[in-house]
């Protein structure tokens, strides 16, 4: 019974290794659901399951498109760095 919980308590001292490949940003859907709905259960004075979905999922289309957006922008600015700028830097001003 002790070593049981020692592998529970360890697994929680070692990060899970999520790569950057597209399949692995799956993992951002599951954490953007639990995000909204605990986020809007917590807001809500009554839970009523139609306006709470809706709600929620509201939230949760706007977390998704805000990351998306926030993507979109860090790659523009990881390609200008790593592609435009060292090109630039090459070229003389005078």
């Amino acid at each position: 019974m002790t070593a049981f919980f020692t592998m529970i308590l360890g697994s929680f001292t070692i990060p899970m290794r999520i790569g950057t490949d597209p399949a692995s940003m799956l993992w951002l859907l599951p954490l953007s659901v639990s995000i909204a709905v605990v986020y809007k259960a917590t807001k809500v004075h009554r839970v009523q399951l139609r306006s709470f979905a809706r709600e929620a999922a509201v939230l949760f289309g706007s977390i998704l498109i805000f990351i998306l957006v926030a993507a979109v922008i860090l790659y523009g600015i990881a390609w200008v760095v790593t592609e435009q700028l060292p090109g630039l830097l090459d070229k003389s001003a005078f």
